[in-house]
């Protein structure tokens, strides 16, 4: 089953810290996502950009809205995320688990509901 890792964390934080602790963060997750890789269950993840560089779209009635950056302030925001196949919760939350970004935020594990189960 395929679940979907979010990381959670505060870019703050990670952007305040001396360089060498964040070139050991960046080092935790090459590895991390390399024993995902050498596991056989990721199946693709990425990093993303500060909310600041989001735009957010609503379309109301015929008319879309576009506004840039985030909707709610808050200081963690979704930084990043795994997508991987495992066989059921139990494992996903073990992967979670191991992932730098539950040491420094937290990590939400939620099921993929595929588009043909419609």
């Amino acid at each position: 089953m395929e679940y979907l890792l979010l990381i959670h964390s505060d870019d703050a934080k990670f952007a305040a810290m001396p360089e060498a602790t964040r070139t050991q963060a960046v080092a935790a997750y090459r590895a991390y996502t390399e024993a995902l890789r050498g596991a056989g269950v990721l199946l693709g993840s990425n990093r993303l950009r500060p909310p600041s560089a989001s735009t957010v779209v609503r379309v109301k009635g015929e008319k879309t809205e576009v506004h840039n950056g985030p909707f709610a302030e808050t200081r963690e925001a979704l930084g990043g995320y795994y997508l991987i196949d495992v066989p059921d919760l139990d494992v996903a939350v073990s992967w979670a688990a191991r992932c730098p970004g539950a040491a420094h935020g937290s990590m939400e594990v939620r099921p993929v509901w595929p588009m043909t189960e419609y």
